[in-house]
């Protein structure tokens, strides 16, 4: 009888998704666990799919997911969104943790298009909107989709799935206007990220469209983190004109202001509103839960692998009919305005 993954998972004594993670060699398995997964490989003689499929032929049955996001729950969302498409067309997903910022990233997407055998590529922010990457990408021959902020898509609609964050941090920004909020902070995401620039020109818009100027000292700079959130906040609310309202970037942050504001022993939402971003689960472990902007990555993800598997079947004679089906696939999205507990009238 074949081995499965889930025979070395119960030999292992792990899920199916650790052992995935060990086979994919992502730097995340802790030591001790990756060596029970990979005895129990051993001791199975394992073959995982994608190696036996994709050593049979020419053609792979393999993409691959890059990214460098420190959001471990954004990271999951895309995972299990890309998976879900994978699963449904036959195919496997190589995982693929990566640093941007390394000099090395242009040299290791190329050994990893030559040695892993991918069909594909997901590429997401960071990644999906630096120039020079996108650029070592087509040099490469590969098919590939990129989720990206709208403002990135630029020319390259056909390889993008795109997220509105302008749109929806307007409706975010208005929401607290129509509370009555007049002095609202803004926390940034890393600059690198154009959504961060995308959220950040939303919010200013809905200010100005309100009749208020925007104040450049209420906007800081920042990072994707709950660190950065309790940081940005403090230096918010420890000014001598504090704000009645936080925008954060995401719910990470939006979860760090809270815990500043709660140090500072500050009432929410009678003294202070605060508001995230992207209705990750950061927004829904706090109480009251936050106000955010639901972005759906989960099928934004399943999209973008729909997407670059259509691409890369239709180069088949077999899947002559492939464009057909790409063109049901969905290319953007508006994150929608999910009203909660933690965003309240002005104080007066």
């Amino acid at each position: 009888m074949k081995v499965t993954i889930n025979d070395v998972a119960a030999k292992a004594g792990v899920s199916i998704k650790t052992v995935s993670r060990v086979i994919n060699n992502e730097p995340s398995v802790r030591p001790a666990t990756k060596k029970k997964v990979m005895d129990a490989v051993k001791e199975l003689n394992y073959q995982p799919n994608l190696a036996a499929r994709n050593l049979a032929g020419t053609r792979s049955y393999t993409i691959a997911f890059i990214y460098d996001n420190p959001n471990a729950y954004y990271v999951i969302d895309m995972q299990n969104g890309i998976l879900d498409a994978c699963k449904a067309r036959g195919y496997e997903l190589l995982i693929h943790p990566s640093n941007s910022k390394s000099p090395d990233v242009h040299k290791e997407l190329e050994d990893l298009v030559e040695h892993s055998k991918v069909a594909g590529l997901v590429l997401t922010p960071p990644f999906s909107e630096t120039p020079e990457v996108i650029e070592t990408v087509k040099k490469l021959g590969v098919d590939y989709v990129r989720i990206v902020s709208s403002e990135a898509a630029q020319k390259d609609e056909d390889n993008c799935i795109q997220v509105d964050d302008s749109s929806a941090a307007y409706e975010l920004t208005k929401h607290l206007l129509d509370q009555g909020h007049k002095r609202i902070g803004f926390l940034c995401g890393g600059e690198e990220h154009v959504s961060t620039h995308g959220r950040l020109d939303g919010f200013k818009r809905a200010l100005q469209d309100g009749g208020i100027a925007p104040q450049q000292e209420l906007i800081l700079k920042g990072e994707y983190s709950f660190d950065s959130g309790v940081q940005g906040a403090k230096k918010l609310l420890q000014s001598d004109n504090p704000p009645t309202a936080i925008f954060a970037s995401n719910d990470e942050m939006a979860a760090g202001a809270l815990f500043a504001a709660r140090l500072m022993n500050i009432d929410i939402p009678a003294q202070l509103s605060i508001v995230g971003f992207e209705d990750s689960p950061f927004s829904r472990q706090t109480w009251p839960k936050l106000t955010t902007a639901h972005q759906p990555n989960n099928e934004i993800a399943k999209c973008a692998a729909a997407l670059v598997l259509s691409k890369a079947r239709s180069k088949g004679a077999a899947e002559s009919g492939s464009a057909s089906k790409e063109a049901g696939i969905q290319r953007t999205f508006t994150p929608s305005l999910v009203e909660r507990d933690y965003s309240g009238p002005a104080p007066s």
